[in-house]
């Protein structure tokens, strides 16, 4: 699991734009120090060695480049995530979620433990070198509180998968016996010092960091802003002491940013779809991507055959209509049998989300209108919304053939494999036309902490802390809905929903309706469950859109439906096996793990 260090930094440097002050995620790739040999003398010249890495100000900042990587930015895991939730389903042949299904095992190795594991000892290195540099005492301050906010970071990732964990807080070597055999640290001890570390963080970083779009003070009280609610949360629900220590410091940090920054950019789509996200209001740090240097996935696979999230008709059901009500209650929704009735009036956030639908003529890479005009409704509508680098319709693939009509169904796709859907409900939220003709070469800039994330933190936090008032909604909840067209939220005038779960307080599952919105395939939702203890709702079956067989597909399509009929829900997934065990709101830890270091206990349950 460890080792000892052999006084190397090895980096592999890759051509950056502006590496100075840009988050390109820089793959230095500061590896490690993993090799146990004594021949030091014998260096590769292009290696980095501690007595020449750890002096200046330049050397500290170049090594703490690869810190970045713990942020995936635009990975396909991130919306993978999200499968496992309740509201996305992978529409490829078996692809149901193993949590919903029970069918997890416990892992030989993982790199989700692994990998935080081999940060926070490349951290470690970085903060136990920091007293002997030529650094001033501002500067050692500085990088005591960067390497602080990154071990942070990893730790909560640990923590948030397996809970207690062991606690590592120095460059460890094979002299270290005990602290490399020792046994796990509770939650309680291991939380304690994530929050130690970015109070720190807090109080002594940079308030500019390094420049443009690096780790500052407004970073560090994003993080604190996440992490405080997940822990806080986390302790509410699952019986745990102390959970307001972290809902205030999460409420507490997410008022600093709110009052710094209180208002967002009008248009949701361009937070994720941008080619420079730089200067963009309400984003605090991104993941930069260039071409030919760094480039991402994400955009092409929402325009090929690969591309296969959908949103469930929970998911879609959970969008208001502009009057602010759901489409239960509102007399503004005119059903959803027809697609083009579901869609209208509804949330913007749901036209950036899933195709809206339309129906045209296709000739090679032109198209036409249908002879029907309401096959043309909401044209108009993406033109108003969109331009022609984003998401205008008809939507094309990458090579710029266009879509025949959407929704997509893949078992009714007339030819044109891509850009298809299993539910009807398509997730193209990170669709663009910013690179055309070249698959997975993507170059939108993605975000790592974003002040609608903050908005919603703070809601939330101050709901659990019973100190949720109006002016609170207002400042937060209703920001979000006034960008995505929807009456604002009166907390004490909040219209009924039939399915809210009866355990959740009407206000709370309004802020958790417009978390589970706003956040839409963002890597979020799974991990919500699991800190509400609400992974029940994993267990519901996942359906789709309603159909007819011979109308809205191919009379012989092979679109299965609800019970076997001509018209009804679509339903590709069968109904999971009940309630998942409790077990399974921790991960289980890898098995190599307890060979390595027979002093960790498996987490309960896991066999």
């Amino acid at each position: 699991m460890l080792h000892s260090e052999s006084r190397t930094v090895r980096s592999s440097h890759l051509p950056l734009k502006k590496m100075k002050n840009k988050l390109v995620i820089i793959v230095i790739g500061v590896l490690l120090l993993q090799s146990c040999t004594n021949n030091l003398d014998l260096l590769p010249k292009d290696q980095l060695t501690v007595p020449t890495t750890f002096v200046d100000y330049n050397g500290f900042k170049t090594y703490a480049w690869a810190f970045y990587g713990v942020f995936l930015g635009y990975n396909a895991s991130v919306p993978d995530s999200d499968n496992d939730g309740d509201l996305f389903l992978n529409a490829n042949p078996n692809g149901q979620s193993r949590w919903a299904f029970q069918q997890i095992t416990i892992p030989s190795s993982s790199g989700d433990y692994n990998g935080p594991y081999q940060n926070i000892r490349a951290i470690n290195i970085m903060i136990d070198n920091i007293d002997g540099s030529k650094l001033n005492s501002a500067d050692k301050l500085h990088w005591r509180s960067v390497g602080y906010f990154f071990r942070a970071v990893n730790y909560a990732n640990l923590l948030n998968r397996y809970g207690g964990v062991p606690l590592i807080l120095k460059t460890l070597t094979d002299a270290d016996e005990q602290e490399l055999f020792a046994p796990r640290n509770t939650r309680d001890e291991v939380a304690k010092q994530i929050l130690s570390d970015l109070a720190f963080a807090e109080k002594n970083i940079k308030p500019a960091g390094d420049g443009d779009n690096t780790v500052n003070t407004n970073v560090v009280r994003a993080f604190v802003s996440r992490f405080g609610l997940m822990e806080g949360t986390w302790r509410k629900y699952h019986g745990l002491a102390e959970p307001e220590t972290y809902l205030k410091a999460s409420a507490e940090a997410s008022a600093k940013l709110i009052t710094a920054f209180p208002t967002l950019i009008p248009n949701y789509d361009e937070e994720f779809n941008s080619a420079s996200l730089a200067g963009v209001r309400g984003i605090l740090l991104y993941k930069q991507y260039e071409t030919s240097q760094l480039t991402h996935i994400l955009s092409s696979r929402a325009r090929q055959a690969a591309g296969r999230w959908d949103l469930t008709k929970k998911a879609a059901d959970m969008y208001l209509m502009t009057d602010g009500q759901t489409r239960f209650t509102s007399p503004l929704f005119q059903g959803d049998k027809s697609p083009y009735t579901e869609f209208r009036k509804r949330d913007k956030r749901l036209y950036y989300t899933v195709p809206p639908p339309f129906k045209v003529t296709v000739n090679g890479q032109t198209w036409a209108p249908t002879s029907v005009t309401a096959d043309a409704e909401y044209l108009p509508l993406m033109a108003s919304l969109t331009d022609d680098l984003h998401k205008p319709l008809p939507t094309m693939n990458w090579s710029g053939n266009y879509v025949r009509f959407e929704p997509h169904y893949a078992d009714d796709a007339q030819g044109q494999a891509f850009c298809v859907t299993y539910t009807g409900y398509r997730f193209y939220k990170f669709y663009n036309r910013l690179v055309n003709g070249v698959q997975n070469q993507d170059n939108s800039d993605a975000p790592v902490f974003r002040m609608a994330e903050v908005f919603l933190n703070f809601a939330e936090a101050r709901y659990e802390l019973g100190t949720l008032d109006q002016s609170v909604i207002d400042n937060t909840v209703n920001k979000l809905r006034d960008r995505g067209g929807v009456a604002r939220l009166t907390i004490n005038k909040i219209p009924a929903d039939p399915m809210r779960d009866a355990t959740v307080d009407a206000v709370l599952w309004e802020i958790r309706r417009e978390r589970a919105i706003e956040l839409m395939g963002e890597g979020f939702r799974f991990d919500d469950l699991r800190r509400w203890k609400k992974l029940d709702y994993i267990s519901e079956r996942k359906l789709g859109r309603w159909i007819k067989k011979g109308v809205d597909v191919a009379a012989n399509a092979t679109v299965p439906i609800l019970n076997g009929a001509s018209e009804g829900y679509i339903a590709y997934e069968p109904a999971p096996p009940g309630i998942v065990p409790d077990y399974y709101y921790l991960y289980p830890i890898p098995s190599n793990q307890l060979v390595l270091n027979p002093q960790i206990v498996q987490n309960p349950g896991w066999k």
